[in-house]
């Protein structure tokens, strides 16, 4: 869930667009009344604005009057949300706004609590023209109802710290969280994409990014050095010293990564053979396992994954009880087939020492402990329930 906050001066024209007022608002149908506080029922945009100068008149200095504040969850989390939630939600928010004192390192108030609850606000529900994607616009007085200011220094802190803590209570991802995952598959491609190069090339490097979809951004210093990069995919921007393990995608350090991903001819056939025993193969059939077809990010995938470790997402994710259990099977399996077994490649040890199958041989030995993979379907399944979030079937119990 993502919140932003901002006072302005701009006040008619924010609740002109909030409320579908607005001619640069395409789709006024496709925006919904939430709630009022301290505001008579009916009231029109322009009223609004003239009661909040009113109140305003008695602080000449505050020149914005107004704060602005967009709430965006992810629309998993929202599917089945009424009006009631949208104002529960609204409220939770508010709550957490208020509560925060913002001090700096020494412990020093900068900011004092604000008292937006006790302040006039309006509040809509907005759906995107072409995705339908909900989020909540709220235009609310700098002026609480006793008078005095909600201080705005650093209002973006709190709407962000309000978010993140009306996620956690409610299990939904954070902000925080949404970017670490989506950090972690940005890594998986380009390591992919450097496991994949026959010779080393910078230049190739970022062409193939680019051909994955990514926007590269490259940063060179006055003689002409690439020093830094940064890939964007949509609204996600990502520098390289924050992928990969040990910052070992960034410029000065991608040679050597390509080095050990892509080891000379004299070791290829052991390192093959070292990668086999590590990462787990569900690509093809094996007794007791189950044929499952899954979507990641527009991929497809078709796995074979142990029957026990199935029925672990079975009971985890009930049909006859979870509404959205297709998404949560889909989520849990990608995390288990894709995205776990490639992160225990990466993560096992680098040498190669011992070869063959003598008593002394120090390869890891093959993941065929049964209890070793369910340990790991529950961690799968608890990461799809804190994504995606579980939607109960109503007058099912078990």
């Amino acid at each position: 869930m993502i919140a932003k906050a901002k006072s302005i001066s701009h006040g008619i024209n924010a609740l002109n667009y909030i409320t579908g007022v607005s001619a640069n608002k395409k789709h006024p149908e496709k925006i919904f009344h939430i709630c009022d506080n301290f505001l008579p029922p009916g009231i029109d945009p322009l009223g609004i604005w003239n009661s909040v100068r009113l109140d305003s008149m008695s602080r000449p200095r505050m020149k914005n009057n107004l704060i602005r504040i967009e709430i965006s969850p992810a629309p998993e989390h929202t599917r089945n949300f009424t009006p009631d939630n949208w104002k529960q939600l609204w409220q939770d928010f508010v709550t957490e706004f208020d509560r925060q004192e913002l001090k700096d390192k020494k412990g020093r108030l900068l900011s004092p609590k604000t008292n937006l609850a006790e302040s006039k606000s309006t509040v809509w529900l907005h759906l995107e023209s072409d995705s339908g994607i909900p989020h909540l616009h709220a235009v609310v007085s700098r002026l609480d109802e006793n008078g005095n200011i909600n201080n705005d220094r650093n209002i973006h802190l709190r709407a962000q710290r309000a978010a993140e803590r009306i996620a956690r209570k409610r299990g939904w991802q954070t902000a925080a969280n949404i970017h670490d995952i989506n950090r972690q598959s940005v890594s998986r491609d380009c390591l992919d994409v450097l496991s994949q190069m026959r010779k080393w090339s910078i230049d190739d490097y970022f062409a193939r990014l680019e051909a994955k979809g990514y926007d590269v951004k490259v940063r060179k210093d006055e003689k002409g050095v690439i020093r830094g990069y940064i890939l964007k995919k949509g609204n996600a921007r990502f520098k390289a010293s924050e992928l990969g393990k040990g910052r070992n995608l960034m410029a000065s350090k991608l040679e050597g990564t390509w080095n050990k991903l892509r080891p000379n001819q004299e070791r290829q056939t052991k390192a093959d053979s070292r990668e086999s025993d590590i990462r787990p193969d569900y690509t093809s059939y094996r007794p007791d396992t189950r044929r499952v077809e899954f979507e990641h990010e527009s991929n497809s995938y078709t796995r074979f994954i142990p029957e026990k470790v199935m029925q672990v997402f079975d009971d985890e994710f009930d049909s006859r009880e979870v509404d959205n259990w297709a998404d949560l099977m889909n989520e849990a399996c990608y995390h288990f087939a894709v995205a776990m077994s490639y992160m225990a490649f990466l993560n096992a040890p680098a040498h190669v020492s011992g070869g063959g199958g003598t008593s002394n041989n120090d390869l890891p030995r093959k993941r065929d402990n049964i209890e070793e993979e369910i340990a790991r379907a529950r961690r799968c399944a608890e990461a799809a329930r804190s994504k995606i979030g579980i939607v109960r079937k109503r007058g099912f119990r078990r």
